[in-house]
């Protein structure tokens, strides 16, 4: 009797994980994919075009984030699960030979004891304290198992929606490739000169330099006037949906500082204005890869370096959150299986880097007090 007593006060005392509903990120997840489906369809019939299937692919985008976040959370919960029960076999079997003897409607005091009535009565006494607590700790362990069974069948249908979504997120993205390589009615502000542009890249070895050029290679340049965002300077959203790798003057794994920021995206993450601005320029730069400049008012230009597909031409005027392109390394659908428990803190599948840049009359900014960082991947 003294042992059944120490295990139960063990049991009773051990540590226990809190209670939460693992899932309920991933089945508000499944909802976000199944409404970017819904836009997906219609976006085919939407006026402009453009703009629906922007909004479908940062839904799904949203949707997809939050789905490996679902089943990150579900799985840790499941793996927690599994390690207490494992833990714990010796004394859940210790435990379930005692609730076997536990026969309902047994009085305590019915069972013998060796020590005589007296033995027996103090026994009885002490079973009937410890039976509710036994039968309450039982309950919890049977509830931890359909904890566990229910997160597996969880994961295996929000698995199924992230391989759904990866699929049809990488249709709309390549809609949106055709929208606009089809689009015709963004306003041209100026046309580029392709000799001064080819003479401006040739002698410029910095960004800098570059930039200082840029009026250059205009041709046939309009007046514009850009909307104020003055109030809106360090609320702007990023670019792309992401984290912030390195921060302006951060040295890189060469010793390299850059007065810009580094966001880690996901593979082909979609990149959009973050203002209304001019396309300054849009093309390969230095080693820099593909480069789009924006220009949001006089003498402040928006650098973005890294993107794997750019759209737009130098010289049109865009609104605020126009597709600019992708980040490279457009995932397969069967990466939706290693997608699916990797967390967005970790960064491990924002394998693409987006080079962003903020410049005042030339001077370079610290792009941190321009955009809003809330944003994660």
């Amino acid at each position: 009797m003294r042992r059944v007593a120490v295990l139960a006060l063990c049991l009773l005392t051990g540590p226990l994980f809190a209670q939460e509903d693992a899932g309920a990120l991933a089945r508000a997840a499944g909802q976000l994919l199944e409404t970017a489906s819904v836009q997906l369809d219609d976006a085919d019939s939407a006026r402009d075009r453009v703009r629906a299937l922007t909004q479908t692919v940062q839904a799904y985008e949203a949707g997809l984030s939050a789905m490996r976040a679902g089943l990150r959370r579900a799985s840790i919960r499941e793996a927690q699960l599994r390690a207490q029960l494992e833990a714990r076999d010796t004394e859940i079997a210790q435990l379930l030979a005692v609730l076997q003897t536990l026969t309902p409607g047994q009085a305590p005091t019915g069972f013998l004891h060796p020590d005589g009535p007296n033995g027996s009565a103090r026994a009885g006494m002490l079973l009937a304290e410890l039976t509710p607590a036994l039968n309450q700790r039982a309950e919890r362990l049977r509830r931890d198992l359909s904890d566990v069974s229910g997160l597996r069948t969880l994961q295996q249908q929000a698995a199924a929606q992230l391989t759904k979504g990866l699929s049809e997120v990488q249709t709309a993205r390549a809609d949106l490739n055709q929208a606009m390589a089809n689009r015709t009615d963004l306003p041209q502000r100026f046309t580029s000169d392709p000799v001064r542009t080819a003479i401006l890249i040739s002698s410029s070895e910095t960004l800098d330099a570059f930039a200082s050029g840029l009026s250059s290679i205009a041709v046939d340049e309009t007046v514009w006037t850009a909307p104020d965002i003055a109030n809106d300077v360090g609320n702007l959203p990023l670019p792309a949906r992401g984290l912030i790798l390195r921060r302006a003057g951060e040295a890189d794994a060469a010793g390299i500082t850059r007065p810009g920021i580094l966001l880690a995206t996901r593979p082909g993450a979609l990149v959009t204005s973050p203002s209304a601005a001019t396309l300054r320029y849009v093309g390969p730069l230095l080693d820099f890869g593909s480069v789009t400049i924006l220009e949001p008012r006089p003498g402040t230009l928006i650098v973005l370096a890294g993107l794997g597909v750019s759209y737009g031409e130098t010289g049109q005027i865009i609104t605020a959150g126009t597709p600019l392109g992708l980040m490279s390394g457009l995932p397969e659908q069967s990466d939706a299986t290693t997608l699916s428990t990797d967390g967005e803190g970790g960064g491990a599948e924002a394998s693409e880097t987006l080079y962003i840049e903020v410049r005042q009359d030339n001077v370079p900014l610290d792009p941190l007090t321009w955009f809003s960082t809330e944003q994660d991947g």
